[in-house]
């Protein structure tokens, strides 16, 4: 049974498929090589997910033309390539060094060896979500959720931009001037501290504050290490599961060229240091398995994409209480660093879902959320053969409930980490607050078991607010408690949406989840299923 869609032309309807997917799980093999008799799984093989290659818009099948084209379908198949399961016989394996070498060089050694990204990342059920912890630092780290991962990197970017256009500005007008200038480091109501600016041309940089000297804003990993998603996907792929990518985009900008990849991210090699992909051509097997090219470039092209669009975690039911303990917890400093909102000024994804408390909608079965989908692409005509290019509309966009400010802060001692080469990290980047009510442990060691215990544990830069926590009534607390909670992650296969409602008249329901209908008809391309 398939449900309408509230948009003409199927556009709503493959939304349905890209962003909420026909088959959800934690992790998935494909029916190709598992098959079943209700064929539950992936419906290609890893070939046919590759398909031309990266190509170009005008070459069909490749991951250049489908992103350009068929912007849904993209997403689909980078959801379905986080839940797939990789085999042996595709170069899945073997670790970083089978697990030898000296640890204090390189930490992947300690990553556990997986077979899919939602080995680490799937909770809650069939979402990009939270997992495990791995061995990459003595007392281990926690795998965070994925949630919102696109908006945090093109909010860091653009904070990025703007840091160095303040410092390119000053340094321009103190050569002019011939004086000394200094300049406050300011971007979306942050502040990253000043730089001085001195008339022979040169700067200092010693009271920038949050973020590395360069001005560039690293928001992925708890210390603030890597700039874009790719290099994070391109490392994941590498050091949890032994597959190895020669990805010519990243090899391009570690070189120092600047090159913009197919979700529209500016990798400048000229101004950051990029990290470089695992081996360096096709023909290389670093880790000696028998297998090269083991990651086409193009898979890493529509998992960009797919996390760029990925869903923002989702706002639990407000009520007198909650309201109450947001004020509360602005009044006693933490929204100091947890900024609630920030705006993007120019958004690259395609669509938008925003996910809250709506118990008249939703699937009361799995849980009363209710997922409200908007697309946020053009279509445009290039004359060609084929349907319509379908950029992203390039608007801004406020990012609500996100509760970070990009910068990295000294926490005190119980926040400090010991690393494998006998050195002490002080600092890390500060946590979006967002899913939080979803994903104890908490801290980026998962040594904290609750809320209160994690917030009580802040000291260094957040000494103040956390004892302003702890010095609260505990009616007070429980309300500072009780909005943290509402910040939720959620499943996306069992959240209802406006794209297809629960239906309790349907057979199915609720064990056919909401959201899984396949309306792979409605894709521009109605011959190639998914």
């Amino acid at each position: 049974m398939r449900k309408q869609s509230i948009w003409s032309a199927g556009l709503g309807s493959v939304l349905v498929v890209g962003l909420f997917g026909s088959t959800a799980s934690a992790q998935l093999t494909d029916i190709v090589n598992a098959p079943n008799p209700i064929d539950a799984g992936i419906g290609k093989g890893l070939a046919d997910q590759i398909g031309a290659g990266v190509g170009d818009v005008l070459t069909p099948g490749s991951s250049a033309f489908i992103i350009a084209r068929d912007p849904f379908r993209s997403i689909r198949r980078g959801r379905q390539l986080f839940q797939r399961k990789f085999r042996v016989a595709e170069g899945m394996g073997s670790r970083t060094g089978d697990g030898v070498g000296d640890i204090s060089l390189d930490g992947s050694i300690g990553a556990g060896l997986a077979d899919s990204c939602a080995a680490c990342h799937a909770r809650p059920f069939g979402s990009a979500g939270f997992g495990s912890n791995v061995f990459t630092r003595p007392k281990s780290r926690d795998a965070p959720h994925l949630f919102g991962l696109g908006l945090q990197e093109m909010l860091a970017d653009e904070i990025t931009g703007d840091l160095r256009a303040i410092r390119d500005a000053a340094m321009h007008q103190a050569l002019m001037s011939g004086s000394t200038l200094v300049a406050s480091l300011t971007s979306k109501g942050i502040d990253y501290g000043s730089i001085t600016a001195f008339s022979d041309g040169t700067v200092d940089t010693s009271s920038v504050e949050g973020v590395d000297q360069d001005l560039r804003v690293r928001p992925f990993f708890a210390q603030g290490a890597t700039i874009s998603m790719r290099e994070f996907i391109v490392g994941a792929f590498n050091a949890e599961m032994g597959l190895e990518t020669f990805d010519p985009l990243l090899e391009a900008a570690s070189t120092g060229a600047d090159v913009v990849t197919r979700a529209g991210m500016v990798l400048s090699g000229s101004m950051d240091v990029i990290e470089a992909p695992p081996v360096h051509s096709v023909f290389e097997d670093a880790d000696l398995d028998g297998v090269a090219n083991e990651l086409d470039p193009a898979l890493v092209d529509h998992m960009e994409f797919y996390l760029l669009n990925y869903f923002k975690p989702g706002l639990g039911q407000q009520t007198r209480t909650t309201r109450q303990g947001r004020r509360i917890f602005r009044s006693i400093g933490c929204g100091e660093c947890h900024i609630a909102n920030l705006t993007i000024d120019h958004d690259r994804r395609v669509a938008d879902v925003e996910t809250a408390f709506d118990v008249a909608n939703s699937n009361v079965v799995y849980n009363r959320l209710f997922a409200t989908a908007t697309p946020l692409n053009d279509s445009i005509s290039d004359m060609s053969i084929y349907a319509t290019l379908k950029p992203p509309l390039g608007g801004s966009f406020q990012v609500k409930n996100i509760f970070t400010d990009f910068k990295r802060h000294d926490l005190g001692p119980a926040f400090h980490e010991l690393n494998f080469d006998g050195s002490v990290q002080t600092e890390f980047i500060t946590e979006p607050l967002w899913g939080v009510g979803s994903t104890p442990p908490y801290g980026h060691d998962g040594r904290s078991n609750s809320l209160t215990e994690v917030i009580l544990r802040h000291g260094g830069d957040a000494a103040a607010a956390s004892q302003a926590f702890a010095d609260l009534p505990q009616t007070r607390k429980d309300r500072v408690l009780a909005f943290l909670r509402t910040l939720v992650l959620f499943s996306p296969e069992d959240t209802s949406s406006n794209l297809n409602p629960a239906d309790p008249s349907d057979p199915g329901f609720p064990f056919v989840a909401q959201g899984s209908i396949s309306l792979t008809p409605l894709f521009n391309d109605p011959t190639e299923g998914e």
